[in-house]
């Protein structure tokens, strides 16, 4: 027996711990079979017991306004105008620019093991349509490594501003899959989430909201959400990103919410990186850190992933493509350390992402896409808890990346 690629002795994420070690066999593009100790022949890779995965998912990114800070004044400490500095330079933004500084982005994702996508692609007045053909270009040139879904999004506004609508109405007859907005920066947040769930229903798309950021509990959007979400039959296709107000509940009123949320099928993306940097800005000590607990949500039958939302412009001036470094900071913040609560954290970035953007497809199992990861780590925990180097990227069974680890040079 012959296969194209086998993986021998590797830790299966997700598998028991009383697992064995298993050996991969690919062919063509998709997994052939895992068992231990296959015999059989082709081009091999020695695992050693690292871990394998399936591809990081991302959730939540904004590929068209990353690596802006060249062109934007810089947030001081204490600042708040974040949206006011990227709003700003929007208009300056061509299809070409756009695309170099998405495509930049993107390559460092698909070296930290991301091989699916979700992005948001803003469509306001001051862009118009240049993102979406940007990013619709990047989704083809780049499908060797990645599959990149677009979620259409309002974020300056929707109904007060009628040509942001018409042009997320044109995107969605050209077939984007996803639509999403901003209700917080709408003047009618209400009627901004019920035109999102109209459009939704008129073409058949899933929706993914920014939603409830602010430094207190009041005044939540999401229960309008789930009310739409159970009226219109639209659970498990339905996310929320941010929900920075999620972290003021009680315990007891977060997991009333939490049940709510599971009931209807309503996920719930935390953001750590952006929400770190923007929440608590009106104190001046003691202030409030902002991050939903994805945990305690996850007990209560929530989906949830975790996600990088943006990379090095004014509502997040960091970041370097790993999924795994925020995930690891999310649980600093969280106090997430047990063993248990690491392994979730991992799943958050793997099959629950994959829930998210409902890829039947997804997983390592015969018959799949051999969609794989190789992590410098034996488990999912370790993975989050070292934030593990991946050495190796294969995308429908081609490699598509890889890196060696440091060496030290002794005496």
């Amino acid at each position: 027996m012959a296969f194209d690629l086998i993986l021998r002795n590797a830790r299966i994420a997700g598998a028991a711990l009383d697992t064995p070690l298993m050996d991969i066999a690919v062919q063509g593009e998709t997994i052939a079979t895992i068992a231990p100790k296959l015999e059989a022949e082709g081009r091999e890779w020695g695992m050693n017991g690292r871990l394998v995965s399936p591809g990081l998912i991302e959730t939540h990114i904004h590929l068209d306004k990353s690596r802006i800070m060249d062109r934007c004044t810089t947030v001081p400490h204490g600042a708040t105008d974040h949206m006011a500095r990227v709003a700003a330079v929007k208009s300056s933004f061509t299809q070409e620019d756009i695309y170099a500084r998405a495509k930049a982005s993107l390559e460092q994702c698909l070296v930290n093991g991301i091989t699916n996508m979700r992005t948001h692609v803003e469509l306001d007045a001051n862009v118009g349509l240049r993102g979406y053909e940007a990013l619709k270009q990047l989704a083809k040139d780049y499908r060797w490594a990645i599959d990149l879904e677009l979620c259409v999004f309002a974020q300056e506004g929707l109904s007060n501003a009628p040509d942001t609508d018409a042009n997320l109405v044109t995107a969605l007859k050209d077939g984007a899959s996803v639509i999403g907005g901003a209700p917080g920066m709408d003047p009618d947040h209400g009627g901004q989430i019920r035109r999102m769930f109209e459009l939704a229903r008129e073409f058949d798309v899933d929706v993914d909201i920014h939603l409830d950021v602010g430094p207190t509990a009041d005044e939540m959007d999401i229960h309008l959400v789930c009310d739409l979400t159970e009226q219109f039959g639209w659970g498990g296709r339905v996310a929320v990103g941010h929900g920075t107000k999620y972290s003021l509940l009680p315990p007891d009123q977060l997991r009333d919410l939490g049940a709510r949320l599971a009931d209807v099928g309503v996920a719930v993306a935390v953001l750590p990186a952006t929400d770190l940097f923007v929440m608590g800005r009106h104190q001046d000590h003691s202030a409030l850190r902002g991050v939903a607990d994805a945990n305690a949500l996850l007990a209560c039958g929530v989906n949830c992933t975790i996600a990088t939302n943006n990379v090095l412009n004014p509502v997040t001036p960091f970041g370097d493509g790993s999924l795994l470094r925020v995930a690891n900071m999310y649980a600093n913040v969280a106090q997430r350390g047990c063993q248990d609560e690491l392994s979730d954290i991992f799943e958050m970035l793997t099959r629950r992402a994959a829930m998210v953007l409902r890829r039947d497809d997804y997983g390592i199992a015969v018959g799949k896409p051999a969609d794989l990861v190789v992590w410098n780590a034996h488990s999912e925990a370790e993975a989050v808890a070292t934030i593990a180097r991946p050495l190796h990227g294969f995308k429908r069974g081609r490699e598509t990346f890889s890196q060696t680890l440091p060496e030290l040079h002794r005496p």
